[in-house]
């Protein structure tokens, strides 16, 4: 994904359609002058809808068109004939988008799969026609309803990625190397922070034809939570992973330090992540000689937590590229 043309985030105007009003028609032959009411319906205003697309990745084509403008239904007419319903707008969104209330911050709901439905801004029901309103006191009542009219509200759309994987670490943890090399993926990659400022996607290959999807997600900082850095930008991503590969450099000053910063910015945005599976890549191994990689695994057998599953990697040289692979397969398939 390119950084211009990845959007998660839009906020839209939307309009949907007035209801048709009912008809005040009597029926009418060359027998019947006078005969009883005989107006139909008003057919229901259009309704504004959202549709999963699995081939959608960004909400770019929303990004200029910010008004969304269903159709009005038809008024009824005599014969007892309803009106013909407004056409429905129907906007097609990538999976995982989350529709929000824009006053009240309010989730609506969630499109996770393809072809899924759902009425973001319901039509105006139509109006009854005058038949309806007959009764043993008024036999012909000239009156019947107007359609309701239709609803205009804003709305915020957010897309948060679907992935099998997420990689969680600080700016420069070699998260997006990481993914060039297990995938055919091709991020920016460079010597300083934030030069992954969007999430980026790629899929591992993995034994008989199977794979599993992996998510860049920008690096954290610490006050993240609060917005810092790229903040809440990128910390809802990281809700629909199922496993998160923490990545931290060797060279760190402190790795362990590092992981409960990362792991507090992650609790203090959303408790429920700690609840996902957690796998911890130490990266640029290529670093070290035999005798400082034994160190170092003698370091994290003592400080890091015994249930996290730890592995030493480089991406540069391929170094338990492949045991990540199959650590990981095994976690998503637990």
């Amino acid at each position: 994904m390119d950084s211009p043309n990845f959007v998660d985030y839009v906020k839209i105007c939307c309009r949907s359609g007035k209801g048709g009003a009912g008809s005040s028609h009597f029926y009418r032959d060359r027998t019947t002058p006078k005969g009883g009411p005989d107006g139909g319906d008003g057919g229901r205003g259009g309704h504004i809808i959202l549709k999963g697309n699995a081939q959608l990745w960004t909400l770019l084509h929303l990004k200029y068109r910010k008004h969304i403008i269903a159709k009005p239904g038809v008024g009824g007419s005599g014969g007892q004939k309803t009106g013909a319903q407004g056409k429905d707008e129907i906007v097609e969104v990538p999976l995982g988008t989350v529709a929000r209330d824009a006053e009240t911050g309010e989730i609506e709901f969630e499109i996770t799969e393809d072809g899924q439905t759902e009425v973001l801004v319901e039509g105006g029901r139509g109006g009854l026609g005058n038949q309806h309103f007959k009764s043993s006191t008024n036999q012909s009542p000239r009156y019947a309803q107007p359609g309701e009219p239709g609803k205009e509200e804003w709305k915020v759309l957010e897309l948060k990625v679907l992935a099998d994987v997420g990689l969680v670490g600080f700016p420069n943890a070699g998260k997006s190397t990481f993914l060039s090399v297990v995938t055919a993926a091709k991020p920016e990659i460079a010597n300083y922070p934030f030069t992954t400022l969007v999430p980026n996607l790629g899929i591992v290959p993995y034994h008989d034809y199977r794979s599993f999807v992996v998510a860049d997600i920008p690096g954290i900082i610490e006050g993240a939570h609060d917005g810092k850095g790229l903040g809440l930008r990128f910390l809802r991503h990281i809700e629909r992973n199922s496993i998160l590969l923490f990545m931290i450099p060797a060279d760190a000053d402190d790795i362990r330090k590092e992981y409960d910063i990362l792991l507090n910015e992650l609790k203090e945005y959303n408790p429920e992540l700690l609840d996902k599976q957690r796998v911890l890549a130490i990266t640029k191994c290529d670093m070290l000689d035999d005798e400082l990689k034994a160190e170092m695994r003698e370091l994290l057998k003592n400080t890091l937590p015994e249930d996290l599953d730890w592995i030493m990697i480089s991406s540069q040289s391929g170094f338990n590229l492949q045991q990540t692979k199959d650590l990981i397969w095994q976690k998503i398939n637990m």
